[in-house]
């Protein structure tokens, strides 16, 4: 189902984002659309290379996670994961058997001195993923959380602690070293480029990473294409994950407009749910125009409704 003409930039981290990007692909052809994923989340967990948001939306794209349980792949099993518990007594971050494959297979090209770019080719190509998804960068970076309990990695607060610890402030580390991926800066130089998305994934911890990356906002400001952003806020409460408790910790309005607010010039329109439509005149502005949709994605058609309702505002944004 193809609706849209020119090639497609999508920012994204992991579940919400991932929803969106499904919509995305079924509504272009596979060579029109870029997905672009957080890596800031990426630790090492079991010896293995862990990359949670470029996964979720892996298996997505693929038709292959599950929507249950919001993360991870269908149909898994979890028999390493119950032996290891028993062996060390304190496994807390959820590796499915299946999904171990997928991060053996990563670790291993890694180790032999592939990109992780090549690398997430390669699963994607063999996982059927029909479109291109790319790290935001070649070099490590990783987010700190410093919270009310102390300094905690990403999957320590996110996973082993669920979010609970008030946070104080967001810190990413080996950004000012990290370069944005060549193979993005490319995606956002190429001539039929016709548009960005920043998908409705957490600002903070999902897409502030990709943007504070160096170049990155350059590249965007010089594509010279229109950017649409998706609210991952809905009647003041995030679908899932923290980003309403964390605009409450960091004195933010848990607002879609306080969402608008924070990407500020980026945008160039921006996509709010039907029940927060009295929003749209606070956020509307010369510079950006405010659309309702219904953000809500249950199931494909909601996620391609929703990928519809964003490309069409791209092309009257033209």
């Amino acid at each position: 189902m193809q609706v849209f003409s020119g090639k497609i930039v999508a920012l994204s981290g992991g579940v919400g984002g991932a929803k969106l990007a499904r919509g995305l692909a079924e509504c272009l052809a596979p060579d029109q659309l870029t997905v672009v994923a957080n890596t800031a989340d990426d630790f090492d967990y079991w010896d293995l290379r862990i990359c949670p948001d470029i996964d979720s939306i892996l298996y997505a794209l693929a038709d292959l996670n599950d929507e249950e349980r919001g993360w991870g792949l269908r149909d898994e099993s979890w028999r390493t994961m119950v032996a290891m518990r028993r062996l060390t007594g304190d496994e807390w971050f959820q590796l499915g058997d299946q999904d171990l494959a997928t991060h053996l297979f990563r670790t291993m090209a890694l180790r032999r001195g592939e990109s992780l770019t090549a690398v997430t080719a390669a699963l994607a190509e063999r996982l059927g993923s029909p479109c291109r998804l790319l790290p935001m960068t070649e070099q490590s970076v990783a987010t700190r959380v410093h919270s009310d309990q102390g300094e905690l990695a990403f999957q320590e607060y996110f996973v082993r602690e669920r979010c609970e610890p008030k946070v104080e402030r967001i810190v990413f580390e080996g950004i000012d070293a990290a370069e944005l991926n060549p193979a993005v800066h490319e995606a956002l130089a190429d001539p039929a480029l016709t548009g960005i998305v920043i998908c409705p994934s957490n600002p903070f911890l999902s897409i502030d990473p990709i943007l504070s990356l160096r170049g990155c906002r350059e590249a965007i400001a010089a594509a010279g294409v229109p950017v649409v952003g998706v609210s991952p806020i809905i009647s003041g409460r995030a679908v899932k994950g923290p980003a309403a408790k964390l605009m409450e910790e960091l004195d933010m309005p848990n607002t879609a407009a306080a969402v608008a607010d924070y990407y500020g010039d980026l945008l160039d329109g921006f996509i709010i749910d039907d029940c927060d439509r009295e929003q749209c005149a606070q956020i509307a502005n010369p510079r950006r125009q405010c659309r309702t949709a219904q953000s809500l994605m249950r199931d494909l058609a909601s996620k391609r409704q929703l990928a519809v309702d964003t490309l069409s505002l791209l092309a009257e944004l033209h």
